[in-house]
């Protein structure tokens, strides 16, 4: 947790307003890994910036390049960091792998994004590592505020 401590309390509080903010954040994505991890389940956010990254590549060669390393990381059976997505969503992207387009993961990207809103975000912020941040955020704002303590 040493690397989080440069957040202000305000901005740790602000990654409870919306998973948005809390991955826009890059301490905040940090933190959120760094629990998934903790749940086995990081290859959710993983998927999801290796799908952010995808989408702002410009080269055509890239595109098949790091699509097929979407695919063999993520999507395939038996993948390392297999993610879990429905049946259809998966036989789509399977079959259009050959030629694919810089749009072809946003549906599983959308489904994912959507597990970790609804399931590993609201888990995240019950969690004690979240707790702990915000209370050593608002423990280090005090001092910064009253330096006679």
């Amino acid at each position: 947790i040493c690397c989080f401590h440069r957040s202000h309390a305000g901005e740790t509080m602000a990654w409870s307003e919306s998973v948005d903010t809390l991955l826009a954040n890059k301490d905040g994505l940090a933190a959120f890994r760094t629990f998934l991890k903790s749940e086995f389940s990081e290859e959710n956010v993983e998927f999801w910036l290796a799908c952010e990254d995808f989408k702002k590549t410009k080269s055509s060669t890239k595109i098949t390049s790091k699509a097929q390393k979407i695919y063999s990381d993520f999507i395939q059976a038996d993948a390392p960091k297999e993610i879990n997505i429905d049946f259809h969503t998966k036989t789509h992207i399977s079959q259009n792998i050959s030629e694919p387009t810089l749009s072809c993961f946003d549906d599983a990207q959308r489904s994912i994004y959507s597990l970790m809103a609804k399931d590993s975000f609201p888990r995240f912020l019950r969690s004690e590592m979240y707790k702990e941040l915000v209370k050593k955020q608002q423990h280090g704002n005090q001092k910064r505020w009253l330096p006679f303590l």
